[in-house]
């Protein structure tokens, strides 16, 4: 059972939950930019919400099922359409053997997420199916996907059977079929074009001129076509020290935004170093990590003062989200 790549698309790459527990040598966290969509695809179809899946970015590539299985598609829309036909987002859908996947122009966010029931057939580079593209380990060959990769997929989850079994009755001739429930419009991510992203005060904040501690939390900052998956580089009012100092590498996370010498700052993604040597003025709160995952290079950001607190409280909310919805997806077969 396998998927075959027959176009490339601008980078897809196998992302899982993340490589943890090897960051005291040295090694990053990893893992999918969006991982509210990552755990969303996987509950779709049956699989452990941290399997791994594909992350698709901007121009999706054009993939050919080679034999049936059941997929979901979540996260940024980048229009998807099989054998022509639009498919619905968050959502199973069941895809006949010999179907062709293709995706269009993104019409919300930059960033998708393929599953498949059952996950990929990939080897764990320490516990995790990443790509690490830089060292060159996880995912398919420590790489991103290119033409005529043969990517395989285990057979479905006992759920993943029940879904296909409902799916294929109403399928007739189509090259899919997509279920007819999805998740509640309040439970799905806005992605605003230019959000505004929660964020907490960081170690060095205080060390910021008042001017530039205000500028923070109250200005936009562009998005920079220099921005990846290591780090999100903007630009906007310069953010200035009230002296110079020397800042020892100190520890670094998913969301801390650091500011080098030339005052603009850089928001670490998912691929982020381990340690860090700028100044951290702010600290992205957990929750928007998936709406700043999904802002395309040339739109705008914003930041917006919340207490460390009041970040813990949103993100405990959403862990009870994710916990209500597993509930109610095992209650639709």
């Amino acid at each position: 059972m396998s998927i075959k790549v027959v176009r490339t698309g601008l980078l897809t790459t196998i992302q899982d939950g993340g490589r943890y527990g090897y960051r005291q040598y040295g090694v990053i966290l990893n893992g999918a930019m969006d991982p509210y969509a990552l755990r969303i695809a996987n509950m779709l179809v049956g699989n452990d919400e941290h399997e791994g899946a594909m992350e698709l970015t901007l121009m999706g590539p054009k993939l050919l099922f080679e034999q049936s299985c059941l997929i979901a598609l979540t996260g940024g829309n980048l229009t998807p359409a099989i054998d022509g036909k639009d498919v619905p987002m968050w959502r199973p859908v069941w895809v006949r053997e010999g179907s062709v996947l293709e995706f269009g122009v993104p019409k919300k966010g930059c960033r998708t997420y393929l599953s498949v029931s059952g996950g990929f057939q990939l080897p764990e580079v320490m516990g995790s199916v990443s790509t690490y593209l830089r060292a060159e380990i996880g995912g398919y060959k420590g790489r991103a996907l290119q033409y005529g990769d043969v990517i395989g997929f285990n057979a479905p989850s006992p759920f993943g059977e029940k879904l296909i079994d409902s799916l294929q009755k109403g399928a007739a001739d189509q090259p899919f079929a997509a279920a007819s429930w999805t998740l509640h419009p309040t439970w799905l991510p806005s992605y605003e074009s230019n959000p505004t992203i929660r964020a907490i005060k960081g170690a060095e904040f205080d060390r910021f001129t008042e001017e530039s501690r205000q500028d923070v939390f109250t200005k936009p900052f562009q998005v920079t076509p220099q921005s990846d998956r290591m780090g999100y580089r903007l630009q906007g009012p310069a953010l200035t020290l009230t002296e110079p100092f020397e800042l020892l590498s100190s520890a670094v996370a998913f969301g801390t935004i650091q500011v080098p010498s030339d005052g603009n700052p850089i928001v670490l993604m998912a691929d982020h170093q381990t340690t860090g040597g700028y100044p951290r003025i702010a600290q992205a709160a957990s929750v928007d990590l998936p709406l700043l995952a999904q802002v395309l290079p040339g739109r705008h950001v914003s930041f917006s003062d919340i207490s460390l607190e009041e970040a813990q409280r949103l993100y405990l909310k959403r862990e009870k989200q994710f916990q209500y919805m597993k509930r109610i997806i095992s209650l639709t077969i």
